[in-house]
């Protein structure tokens, strides 16, 4: 670290980096939604399915935030746990449309939970119920209830309604999430 970026530290003018997890089911919307996060002309107009993990990165006010977004697909969940250790938030999306995998998600987030490397930090943990905009869709306290979200008593957690697609309820989950991570700054 040089002299300058020491400088800007001390000053309070370099932006805390986060290393956040971007986690959920196959097509619940996790890389449209931090597509939509980056500035306007970083943003990809072609989103496809992330096949392991990617990473992007996004700044608010205050953070930079480092994000890896984790492949949803069967077959490549196991490979969230390899990165457990690193992260400082969770952004756990759920497709509130998919009734029938809702199931899969819950207890997909109960293990990550109860995971060592998880289990005994206090995590932010931010929750998307996307796709807000189809017919189908349940509300983001009913997706809390499926979810059992009630019972994380030790770590602090925040559910918002969104629709990636236009990026409504992002900013709202992003401002909590900076919130939280400046709370915990020392």
């Amino acid at each position: 670290m040089g002299l300058f970026d020491k400088l800007a530290g001390w000053l309070g003018l370099k932006k805390k980096e986060v290393h956040v997890l971007c986690l959920g089911l196959d097509n619940s919307g996790k890389t449209t939604i931090i597509n939509k996060l980056k500035p306007s002309d970083a943003q990809t107009q072609d989103i496809v399915p992330t096949i392991g993990f990617s990473i992007e990165k996004f700044k608010t006010s205050s953070l930079s935030f480092t994000v890896f977004d984790m492949s949803g697909q069967g077959k490549y969940r196991n490979l969230w746990e390899h990165y457990y250790k690193d992260g400082q938030a969770i952004i756990f999306v759920i497709d509130s449309s998919d009734k029938l995998r809702m199931i899969v998600a819950k207890e997909e987030l109960d293990s990550l939970l109860n995971h060592p490397d998880i289990k005994h930090r206090r995590l932010p943990i931010l929750f998307f119920a996307n796709k807000m905009d189809l017919r189908d869709a349940v509300s983001s306290v009913k997706v809390s209830q499926l979810l059992s979200l009630e019972n994380i008593k030790d770590k602090p957690w925040h559910i918002c309604a969104s629709d990636a697609l236009k990026g409504e309820g992002l900013q709202e989950g992003v401002d909590w999430l900076q919130g939280q991570m400046q709370a915990m700054k020392t």
